[in-house]
C-alpha cells in the first residue's frame, strides 16, 4: 500500500555529504517509499565521494554560495525531469575555525557566510525552482533545530541563523500562496549524530546530556528525522504548512528531570 503517495514522485535532496548526513537518510526513506530521488552536493569532489553511496541516483553539483550554480541546477533538473514534487533543504555551514568565542565576539564574515549558506540558500533554491515544483501538491522541507531559544554557548551564532531559517519558512509559505499551494515546513530535531554536528565544539558532551534529558533516555535518531521529513513531503501532510515539527523525544519538557538534577557533580 502506497500510504505516503510518493511512488514515482520526483524529489530533489540538497545537502548530501556522506553516510551520516540527514540528507542521506531522507533520501533512503523516500526511495523506499517509491520516490525518484535526485541529489545535489556542494562540489565535484563530493559527488565523486558519494558515488558508491547513491548507486544509480542522479547527483548534481551546486554550491549554493554561487547563484549561477543554483540556476544551472534548476536548468539541469528541468531538462531531465520537467517537474519536481518535492525539495529538501538539508544545508548548513558554520566556520568554527576561530575556536570557541563568546557570542558577542562572533566574526562578521563567519556569521554572514553561515546566514548565506544555511538560510538564504533555502530562499534562493525555492525561488529558482518555483516554476518546476508541482503547484498543487508540491512540498519544500528544511532541517532546523528543536529550539532557537536555548542559548547553547558552543552552538553559538548558528541558533540565530536557524531562527532566521524558521522565520523564512513562514514568509516563503505566504509568498508562494499567491500563486500555488506549495507548502513549506521544517523538521526540527534534537541533537543528532550527524556529519554536520561533527564540527561543533564540545558537541559530544551536549549530545550525551540531551540524550539523558529525553523522556526515553535515548537520543533522537536520524531515521526519525527522515521519517518526519518524508511525511511532510507527502500529500498525507497536506494540511500542514509554515510549521516546524519538533522531533526531540520529549527533551523540551524534561530539562528538570530528577536524574539530571541529582546526578553526582563532575570531578574538578
Amino acid at each position: 500500500m502506497d500510504f505516503l503517495e510518493l511512488t514515482d514522485k520526483t524529489i530533489l535532496v540538497c545537502g548530501l555529504a556522506n553516510r551520516k548526513s540527514v540528507a542521506w537518510r531522507i533520501g533512503q526513506v523516500l526511495a523506499q517509499a517509491g520516490a525518484r530521488v535526485l541529489y545535489a552536493v556542494r562540489s565535484p569532489e563530493r559527488r565523486e565521494s558519494v558515488g558508491k553511496l547513491v548507486g544509480d541516483a542522479p547527483v548534481y553539483v551546486c554550491d549554493v554560495e554561487h547563484p549561477d550554480q543554483i540556476d544551472q541546477l534548476r536548468d539541469e533538473v528541468a531538462a531531465a525531469y520537467g517537474r519536481l514534487h518535492g525539495l529538501v533543504h538539508s544545508i548548513a555551514f558554520a566556520d568554527y575555525s576561530a575556536g570557541w568565542l563568546p557570542f558577542h565576539e562572533t566574526p562578521r564574515a563567519a556569521f554572514l557566510q553561515a546566514l548565506d549558506v544555511s538560510c538564504y540558500s533555502l530562499i534562493a533554491l525555492s525561488n529558482a525552482f518555483r516554476n518546476l515544483l508541482d503547484r498543487d501538491r508540491g512540498s519544500v522541507v528544511t532541517i532546523s533545530i528543536s529550539t532557537t531559544r536555548m542559548a547553547a554557548e558552543n552552538y553559538g551564532y548558528m541558533a540565530p541563523i536557524k531562527a532566521a531559517l524558521d522565520s523564512s519558512i513562514c514568509f516563503l509559505a505566504k509568498s508562494f500562496s499567491q500563486f500555488s499551494t506549495i507548502r513549506f515546513n521544517a523538521v526540527c530535531p534534537g541533537l543528532l549524530k550527524s556529519s554536520a554536528s561533527a564540527g561543533i565544539p564540545g558537541y559530544v558532551e551536549s549530545y550525551l546530556y540531551a540524550e539523558q534529558a529525553t523522556l526515553r533516555k535515548r537520543a533522537v535518531e536520524t531515521d526519525e528525522v527522515a521519517n518526519a521529513a518524508a511525511f511532510l513531503l507527502s500529500p498525507r501532510s497536506s494540511g500542514i504548512n509554515a510549521q516546524g515539527i519538533v522531533v526531540d523525544a520529549g527533551m523540551s519538557i524534561n530539562y528538570f528531570d530528577q536524574q539530571l538534577i541529582h546526578r553526582p557533580p563532575a570531578p574538578q
